[in-house]
């Protein structure tokens, strides 16, 4: 059984598409969150950079939002890139950050994830030519990824003519530092989840690491070349390059896995709290990285590495320098 109905399928079949994509980016977002240790992000061991934010609050909003990722998907089904779905899909965001605020009690855990996360499912539900996951058994992880991408960018390559005239941080950043941002990443096709996220991903289970560190390579990969506005917005040029050359090495010194590694990210996570600044974009990417690859997994693709259940990304994970790391004894 492949995991997106065929356009002709019956509307049974459809919402247990939508159901389906929408249990796969609130995994995602579990995960994100989950993951620990993160640079002044938050995760097990507490806020990070946020004073208004913590696991408990992520939890709650990624948990709010699987109803507006499947009604992102249903409106999707069937579909084609256009400005009338590019403006149905963003009302239904709206309404979805309202939900998730209302989870947070105020507090902005995921509206970034809403734009990318949301974008992809709705992608991922269109037919056959504009990113239909319905896997092929000859069809690779990369070859899903790209397809589901260049969906999401067709339909950001429209405006929405109904957007509130009150500019986000990230648009007002992006302005600024003439960087690109969530919007422009979208349009490009997401070449952080494509080129650099997934890539990132399966090489390092390919190489036999554990679950948690290859999610923390995979950020790490995400955080080294991204111009996170979340970064820029929060401290500025200085936080952005302190996150793009610490998270370069931890890659050079061995990644996560290693002693070296291990210990730079711990040294990063320090630097960006002192900045009081967090890379909500690359935890964004790294969401959306985790979300194309789960569709991978369950599609007529299914590879070993991916046979976990659905809270595996959230289990406790073993520091794999506790001996020397014993602050992080989680």
């Amino acid at each position: 059984m492949t995991l997106i109905a065929l356009h002709s399928a019956s509307d049974e079949s459809s919402a247990l598409t939508a159901a389906v994509l929408a249990d796969h980016a609130v995994d995602a977002l579990l995960a994100e969150a989950c993951l620990t240790p993160k640079p002044a992000l938050v995760d097990r061991r507490g806020s990070g950079a946020h004073r208004d934010l913590d696991l408990a609050r992520m939890t709650r909003s990624a948990h709010a939002l699987r109803p507006t990722f499947a009604a992102l998907a249903t409106a999707a089904l069937g579909e084609r890139a256009s400005q009338a779905l590019r403006e149905r899909l963003a009302l239904i965001g709206r309404r979805g950050e309202a939900a998730m605020l209302s989870a947070t009690g105020g507090s902005n855990a995921h509206r970034g994830a809403i734009w990318v996360l949301g974008l992809l499912a709705a992608a991922a539900a269109m037919p056959a030519g504009d990113g239909n996951a319905a896997t092929g058994s000859d069809e690779t992880a990369q070859q899903i990824c790209e397809r589901i991408c260049m969906s999401a960018a067709q339909i950001a390559a429209f405006p929405d003519r109904f957007a509130p005239p009150v500019e986000s941080h990230g648009l007002r950043v992006a302005r600024r530092f003439s960087v690109g941002g969530a919007r422009e990443q979208a349009r490009a096709g997401f070449p952080h989840v494509c080129e650099i996220g997934l890539p990132a991903l399966r090489a390092a289970r390919a190489a036999g690491h554990h679950e948690n560190v290859a999610q923390l390579d995979t950020l790490m990969a995400i955080m080294a070349t991204l111009a996170d506005t979340c970064l820029l917005h929060r401290g500025g040029l200085a936080a952005l390059h302190a996150g793009q050359r610490g998270a370069r090495r931890v890659l050079d010194l061995g990644g996560v896995s290693s002693t070296a590694g291990f210990a730079a990210l711990l040294a990063l996570d320090t630097q960006l709290l002192a900045l009081n600044a967090s890379p909500g974009g690359a935890a964004d990417l790294l969401a959306a990285t985790l979300f194309i690859d789960r569709i991978a997994c369950r599609g007529g693709h299914r590879r070993p590495d991916c046979s976990v259940d659905n809270n595996a990304y959230c289990n406790p994970s073993r520091n794999p320098h506790q001996e020397a790391q014993p602050q992080w004894n989680i």
